[in-house]
C-alpha cells in the first residue's frame, strides 16, 4: 500500500470591504475551494504573509482621497507581483470602469465583474481559474 498525499483544494481569499452583494461562500465551496474571508485589505495583507491563495475575489473601490493610490487594490496587486500565479477577480462599479482600466494597465486582473454581481458570470470566471 502506497501513501499518496491527497491533492489539496484550491484556495480562495474573499476580501469583502463594502459588500452589498449576496454571500458567495457557498458558490466558492461548491466549486471545491478552501475559502478564507476577510473584511479589510489590512487583514488580507496579514493573511498573505502565511497563506497564498490560488484566487482572490475582491471589490475594486475607487478612492480619490488616497495620496499615492487611486483604489484599495494597488497595495494588494503590488504584493501579488511576487506571486504571479494568483488570479484576481474583482467586482467594480460601472462608473469607475475607466479607473479600473488604468489599474489593469499596471497589474493583471483575471476577471472584472460589474455590480450587481451575477453569480453565473462569477462561476464561469472561477471555473476558468481551475483550468
Amino acid at each position: 500500500m502506497t501513501s499518496e498525499a491527497a491533492p489539496s483544494a484550491p484556495r480562495l481569499l474573499a476580501i469583502i470591504e463594502l459588500g452589498g452583494y449576496p454571500n458567495l461562500t457557498p458558490l466558492y465551496r461548491s466549486l471545491g475551494f478552501e475559502v478564507e474571508v476577510v473584511n479589510s485589505q489590512r487583514r488580507a495583507q496579514a493573511l498573505l504573509k502565511r497563506w497564498i491563495p490560488h484566487v482572490i475575489v475582491a471589490e475594486y473601490n475607487f478612492q480619490s482621497d488616497f495620496r499615492d493610490r487611486t483604489s484599495n487594490l494597488e497595495t494588494l496587486m503590488a504584493r501579488l507581483q511576487k506571486h504571479p500565479d494568483v488570479k484576481v477577480i474583482c467586482f467594480y462599479q460601472e462608473e469607475y470602469r475607466h479607473k479600473l482600466d488604468l489599474l489593469e494597465d499596471r497589474f493583471p486582473i483575471f476577471a472584472a465583474i460589474p455590480f450587481p454581481v451575477d453569480s453565473k458570470t462569477l462561476e464561469s470566471a472561477l471555473r476558468r481559474t481551475l483550468n
